[in-house]
């Protein structure tokens, strides 16, 4: 088994990604293993902050648990192969991108790394896909909602779409039910003033709440 497919299938089984898109990651370990005890075990860390590179590289040396198999850590916000080569080398095992970059996909490609590769409309989907990219992110799904997931899965029902932005709680399994193989969750989930007052039980709470649900 590939190390792409592996990651892809942990998503498949998982079915959600937490996004930490943080000022501050000062108390990443602790905010990490607390999404862990929660059952979230897809972590992306964003490029939106500079830290993101050296957290990543940190966590994959000092947590056990990311294997890949278990649970794997992400960069996201790539927007160049020089980014996604430098996401590549501090340990990430999978890259996430906003926007459709058919060098970034090919690169991962090449190197058996997962990428969810971001797109807006059907042809930026299919693009993405034809390329290579392991799973694609339809971002930002605030504004399109389930019915579109369901309407772009009709002609190409083989991609597999993991839906970003707005999403929580009250949405998600429409989402999921709708025919995404995953969901991408931001501050809905990660919630800064948690982090802020190290509310670490809370925020196992709140992950194990969304954890459970996306399994259902």
């Amino acid at each position: 088994m590939t190390n792409a497919q592996r990651i892809l299938d942990l998503v498949m089984k998982l079915r959600l990604i937490a996004i930490i898109r943080l000022a501050d990651l000062s108390a990443a370990e602790a905010l990490s293993g607390s999404l862990l005890r929660g059952g979230i075990g897809l972590q992306e860390f964003t490029l939106t902050n500079a830290d993101a590179l050296k957290t990543v590289s940190h966590l994959r040396q000092s947590v056990a648990a990311f294997d890949g198999i278990q649970a794997a850590l992400g960069i996201g916000s790539i927007r160049s192969l020089e980014q996604a080569k430098a996401a590549h080398q501090c340990g990430a095992q999978y890259l996430v991108t906003p926007t459709v970059n058919v060098d970034v996909i090919r690169y991962c490609v090449e190197q058996d790394l997962a990428i969810v590769c971001g797109a807006f409309t059907p042809t930026e989907v299919l693009t993405a896909w034809d390329t290579g990219a392991t799973a694609v992110k339809v971002f930002p799904a605030r504004q399109l909602g389930p019915n579109y997931i369901r309407d772009v899965l009709a002609p190409l029902p083989e991609i597999r779409l993991i839906p970003t932005g707005g999403i929580d709680l009250r949405n998600m399994q429409q989402y999921l039910d709708a025919g995404a193989v995953g969901v991408g969750i931001g501050g809905n989930l990660v919630n800064p003033k948690l982090i802020e007052n190290a509310d670490w039980e809370r925020v196992v709470a709140v992950a194990n709440d969304y954890s459970k649900a996306a399994r259902c």
